[in-house]
């Protein structure tokens, strides 16, 4: 049975509300990771167009996944005084009028800010789709809707990245940014129109900031979380790195690919979404650990199929790379969730502050070693990291605390 299934097979008062749900937030996923990493297949373009060094083109990137987690923070305690709906949508809005801005951006430093400012306002949709999730599901529904919204974030990535590429064979890199936003702006209308309003009556929020770290600490303290919350700044340090730099391998020699080749390469990222639409019932039914496990295998594996010369076997590499991340995310996002209590939006906000650091950081410092070591030297870097995530997921408690 497919987590489409699952979802169809609730019960019947709820299984409409729940199929929109997971449509919206799939589109939620889409919108924010499209955004989030169209540049990526442009890093080699900004390099040339501003007479920038990799590590500094990718910047693009990673400033915008920076903000991104600061904003995380911001609106966990924003989404206790806001409805849910509301603070998803303004911020999928605004944050594509950022990406258009972006491509009217005539120097480096300007698309930088509007890059640093989308980011910021992609906060709101993270985090808060996760704690609506948490809140709006039943327990035995949620790890499907949550493998259904990582699918949206997968397909998100795809399509801003194989669509960056198509529309450059027709279009110059600031066109197609602004396309981009324009398609974005439409998902965020859809969502809007499918996403049900919130059920769940919300605590008020803390008024004091003691208050709110307080809570943060109790999250923090579960057992379980940190190595969860660690677990996922490996994740995206292992993905966003590869993909940063494997852009500048393919299109050197002995490839030469184009940009619109390498974007199509971007195709596996079809493997992401059905691994991570399938993460969540094959976590119920064989283990979330074991799956973790699996997941990280599969990203070490194909790790090593990138560095031979090959193109095929790079390839190979690059869709087992994405197969195993999206598997690992949907659970440990998942699990999060299960092991949180109470502390639900908090616990999602920091696994995600987490996440998107390790976007940040790894993105940046690949820069190093593919400078000073080029592609075996980040495979060797992201190699680490994904041995990093095995040594925390065996130390995650195998039972939720009850």
């Amino acid at each position: 049975m497919t987590a489409a299934a699952i979802l169809a097979a609730s019960p019947a008062r709820d299984a409409g509300r729940l199929r929109r749900m997971s449509l919206a937030l799939f589109l939620g996923g889409f919108s924010t990771f499209s955004l989030l990493y169209c540049v990526q297949p442009l890093l080699p373009t900004f390099a040339h167009t501003f007479e920038l060094s990799p590590a500094h083109s990718a910047l693009a990137l990673s400033l915008s996944t920076a903000t991104l987690a600061v904003a995380i923070l911001l609106a966990g305690g924003a989404a206790q005084r806001l409805n849910l709906k509301t603070l998803m949508f303004g911020s999928m809005v605004l944050a594509a009028a950022c990406n258009m801005a972006a491509a009217l951006a005539p120097t480096w430093p300007l698309l930088l800010l509007a890059r640093a400012a989308e980011g910021l306002l992609l906060g709101g949709v993270p985090a808060v789709a996760m704690t609506y999730l948490a809140e709006e599901t039943q327990a035995s529904d949620l790890a499907a809707a949550m493998g259904l919204y990582v699918a949206g974030t997968a397909f998100g990535g795809m399509a801003g990245r194989v669509g960056m590429g198509l529309l450059l064979a027709s279009f110059d890199w600031r066109m197609a940014m602004a396309a981009i936003g324009v398609i974005d702006l439409v998902a965020a209308l859809a969502f809007f129109a499918l996403l049900p309003k919130p059920r769940h009556v919300r605590a008020p929020a803390p008024e004091r900031l003691s208050d709110r770290l307080r809570t943060w600490n109790e999250a923090w303290r579960r057992p379980g979380l940190l190595a969860l919350f660690t677990l996922g700044f490996c994740l995206t340090g292992v993905f966003v790195a590869l993909f940063n730099y494997v852009e500048f391998r393919l299109e050197g020699a002995p490839y030469h690919l184009s940009q619109t080749q390498v974007g199509l390469i971007f195709l596996v990222y079809a493997f992401g979404v059905w691994s991570s639409s399938t993460a969540g019932r094959l976590a119920e039914r064989d283990g979330r650990r074991r799956l973790l496990l699996t997941g990280l295998a599969v990203m070490l594996a194909g790790i090593a199929l990138t560095l031979p010369t090959s193109l095929v076997s790079v390839i190979a590499g690059i869709a087992l790379v994405t197969t195993g991340f999206f598997i690992a995310h949907a659970v440990a996002s998942g699990w999060v969730g299960r092991l949180a209590g109470p502390a639900k939006g908090q616990s999602a906000a920091l696994y995600l502050l987490f996440y998107y650091a390790g976007s940040s950081l790894a993105g940046a410092v690949g820069g190093w070693f593919w400078r000073h070591g080029a592609w075996p030297a980040v495979a060797g870097f992201t190699a680490m990291l994904a041995l990093a995530g095995v040594v925390l997921a065996l130390r995650i408690p195998s039972e939720d605390p009850s």
